[in-house]
């Protein structure tokens, strides 16, 4: 085998033994992260629920349906129609 060959073939093996093994280990590495990034936007997500859901029972902070009503609707026309005054 001619030394140059040789050389060759062993930069081809050490090319593919990287090859492998930066492949692996990135693909290790990404699924933990890519776990880690899941399971914070799970809580996230539900810390968001859990606020959302407490501002809904929260009745202090409901609309007041009867906010315009008058008590009296005829009030103002009693006033008006009212010679003594």
């Amino acid at each position: 085998m001619n030394p140059m060959s040789r050389i060759l073939w062993v930069w081809l093996v050490v090319a593919v033994a990287a090859f492998v093994g930066g492949y692996f280990s990135g693909h290790s590495v990404g699924y933990k992260t890519a776990e880690t990034d899941l399971k914070k936007v799970q809580e996230e997500s539900a810390k968001k629920s859990a606020e959302d859901a407490a501002k809904a029972a929260n009745p202090f902070q409901a609309v007041n349906p009867l906010a315009g009503v008058e008590s009296n609707p005829f009030e103002k026309a009693k006033q008006v129609l009212n010679p003594f005054k």
